[in-house]
């Protein structure tokens, strides 16, 4: 499992396995978003390294579909955007089952800011980041828990520098917190964690 944050990082050591393979690329997250550039950025990146994209829009493809292309494709992707939106579309159709479950049999997922925190117990940390008023449907903010730390991507970045020290101030002596900067990745297999 590959979390990262907005910028392309290199996957030299995984090229030559993921030539060919067919990636689910979920970019719901950004659909609200004005500035989402990053979607067409990491599927062209994907692409360039050899990889079939099969685009996936759990806020309006049907359960099947999505079912289909999370159980058959051979990774996941899931870009940036609104935290609290793409796990409201998530759960609406069970994809939040569907990706953990692949993950819990070895599938490589590789999530982009939104798409790492998701996988956290809990994505109210990220209130001060993303409107969580975007996403009405969302009751209460538990997440996949697939780790048991807290992505935090764009550490020391433009523009969200300041919000990131905001909930490291607010969080970090109650919540593993794992900050990243845009440069930075957290390669997570079994129980190694490594920050890359």
């Amino acid at each position: 499992m590959l979390l990262k944050a907005r910028v392309r990082i290199k996957l030299r050591k995984l090229k030559y396995y993921l030539k060919g393979k067919k990636v689910t690329f979920i970019p719901t997250a950004a659909i609200h978003e004005k500035i989402n550039f990053y979607v067409k950025s990491g599927k062209k990146a994907l692409e360039k390294m050899g990889l079939v994209v099969d685009e996936l829009e759990v806020s309006t493809a049907p359960a099947s579909e999505i079912a289909d292309k999370l159980r058959n494709n051979d990774l996941i992707y899931v870009t940036g955007g609104n935290t609290f939106f793409l796990l409201q579309e998530l759960k609406k159709m069970g994809g939040d089952k569907l990706i953990t479950e692949q993950i819990n049999l070895g599938k490589l997922y590789i999530g982009e800011s939104a798409g790492s925190m998701i996988l956290s117990p809990n994505i109210e940390y990220v209130k001060a980041m993303d409107n969580h008023e975007e996403a009405p449907g969302l009751i209460e903010f538990s997440a996949l828990n697939i780790v048991d730390f807290y992505p935090l991507p764009h550490h020391t970045n433009f523009p969200f520098k300041k919000v990131v020290e905001k909930i490291i101030s607010q969080y970090e002596s109650d919540l593993l917190l794992k900050p990243i900067s845009n440069s930075k990745a957290i390669l997570v297999n079994g129980d190694d964690i490594e920050v890359k």
